[in-house]
This record gives structure tokens, C-alpha cells and sequence, in this order.
């Protein structure tokens, strides 16, 4: 092993710690004046770490200044009835768009990649008009119905099933398999790396989604946990800082925990999908 080459790859690993360093500061620091009373979190020095411990005033607050645990519970409700309903959509769709053979195939898909172009926020006001005038504004409805339809989700499993071989469909259908019946028998159990990915992508997507619960509710029974975060914000007795950093913490660590136990099929998933 020449002396460029581990030169190179030094340098290499120095720029991914740097980097992975500054993505990871500000966690780190949320994680810090979680633990500090009020009066070690406003001092001008830098402490890391607080000299009277306050963890277990600060997380208490967190569940008992507000409902966390109800806006957790929410929050659980929504992402897994948006991911469940999108694979419900994504998955025929894009076996149809992968292995079947009609005519406009090609047009459909390039309508899918249009729409990855659209971004939520330019059709939030025609969505908050259409759901006023029927009626479900400030409802787990109003949550969940713009969603239901994922166009990145179709275009992630078309390209996995591109990936799958023809024989094992053909097969399938000889031992007189529907074709619904292949997307849920054969191409779902074969996509999980995928399923897994796309997973990942949409529960941290609406898990941290502000904006639109932001305008679609206005009951607190229905907050999201980063909806719910406003909560500790007080404008005449000031923000508590340290039960808003523990809810923070707490909002934050079952995404982080779900992608370190998922990381594996999450790489597969990605890996595979750019294959063909």
C-alpha cells in the first residue's frame, strides 16, 4: 500500500469527521441544555456539561408542561397510516409501471418524475381550500389525505422492480398467480430492502413535518410531535429552554433509533435500486 494512497485516504476520513462533527453539534449542544437548569443555559461561556444536573426537572417538565406523550402518540398514528396507505398505492403502481407492457407506459412515468418537481408547499393554499369546503380541516384527515399518494415512493419501488427478474413473474403468473396477487406475494417480499428505504424516507419526512400541520389544525388533541414543541414557547413568563430541549430530545430519539436498527436494509434498499 503505497504512502499516496494512505495519504489520500487520511485526508479523506479527516473531511468525513469534520463534516460528520459540524452535522452533529447542534444535537449534541440540544442534548447538553437538556440536562442544564435555566441558570447555567443562559451563562456566556461554552459548557458542555452542567454543573447542577437538572435532567430529571427538565424531562419531567417535558410531559407535564405539555401532552408530549400525546403528541407522540399522534404522531406514531399518522406516519404509520401515511406509509401504510402510500405502499398501499406505490406498490401496484409501480409494478405496473415496471413490468407491465401498455401503451402511454413511458408518459406515465415521465409524469411521476414531473411530479417529484412539485414541491408541497406550492399546493398548500389549493389543499387548505378544497379541505375547508369538505370539511375536514383540523382532523387526523387533514393530516394523512395529502400524502396518501407518494410520487417519489413510485418512482424508489419502480426502480427496484426494474431490478427484478422477469422469470420469477412469469413463473408466478404460470401457477395462475393475479397480478395483485404477484405485487403482494412475489414483489413485496422480494423489495423489502426497498420497503425499508422508502420507509425511512417518509416516517422521518412527516415524523418531522411542520408546515402543513402548522395550517391544517388548530385543536392541540390532534398536534404532531413538532407541532407540539410551540407549547413550551411563553411569551410573557419566556420559553422554557430546558423541558423545549428535552421534548426535543425525546421527539428526536425514536427516529434516530429506528435508523441505527434499520441502517442495513436502508443501504441494500438504496444499493440496489440504482442497479438498472
Amino acid at each position: 500500500m503505497s504512502a499516496a494512497f494512505m495519504l489520500r485516504a487520511g485526508l479523506r476520513h479527516v473531511v468525513l469527521l469534520a463534516g460528520a462533527a459540524l452535522v452533529l453539534l447542534p444535537f449534541a449542544w440540544m442534548v447538553a441544555t437538556s440536562l442544564k437548569p435555566d441558570a447555567e443555559i443562559f451563562i456566556s461561556e461554552v459548557r458542555w456539561w452542567p454543573h447542577t444536573m437538572a435532567a430529571f426537572e427538565n424531562y419531567s417538565l417535558a410531559f407535564t408542561k405539555a401532552p408530549l406523550a400525546r403528541f407522540l402518540l399522534n404522531g406514531v398514528f399518522v406516519t404509520v397510516t401515511i406509509f401504510a396507505l402510500q405502499l398501499l398505492v406505490a406498490l401496484p403502481a409501480a409494478y405496473a409501471l415496471a413490468k407491465l407492457r401498455f401503451r402511454g407506459r413511458q408518459t406515465l412515468f415521465t409524469l411521476v418524475l414531473l411530479c417529484l418537481l412539485i414541491p408541497p408547499h406550492a399546493i398548500a393554499v389549493p389543499l387548505f381550500l378544497l379541505f375547508h369546503h369538505i370539511g375536514i380541516l383540523d382532523s387526523y384527515a387533514a393530516l394523512i389525505a395529502p400524502w396518501i399518494i407518494s410520487v417519489f415512493g413510485i418512482f424508489l419501488m419502480r426502480q427496484f422492480f426494474m431490478t427484478i427478474p422477469d422469470d420469477l413473474i412469469d413463473a408466478a403468473r404460470m401457477d395462475g398467480i393475479s397480478e395483485f396477487g404477484i405485487v403482494w406475494c412475489v414483489m413485496l417480499p422480494a423489495a423489502m430492502p426497498a420497503v425499508t428505504a422508502f420507509g425511512i424516507f417518509s416516517v422521518i419526512a412527516h415524523w418531522n413535518d411542520y408546515f402543513w400541520p402548522l395550517i391544517a389544525l388548530n385543536s392541540e388533541q390532534f398536534y404532531t410531535p413538532p407541532l407540539g414543541v410551540i407549547s413550551f414557547r411563553n411569551q410573557e413568563a419566556g420559553t422554557s429552554y430546558g423541558p423545549l430541549m428535552a421534548a426535543a430530545v425525546v421527539i428526536i430519539a425514536p427516529l434516530v433509533a429506528g435508523f441505527l436498527l434499520a441502517q442495513r436494509r436502508f443501504i441494500e434498499g438504496i444499493t440496489f435500486t440504482g442497479l438498472k
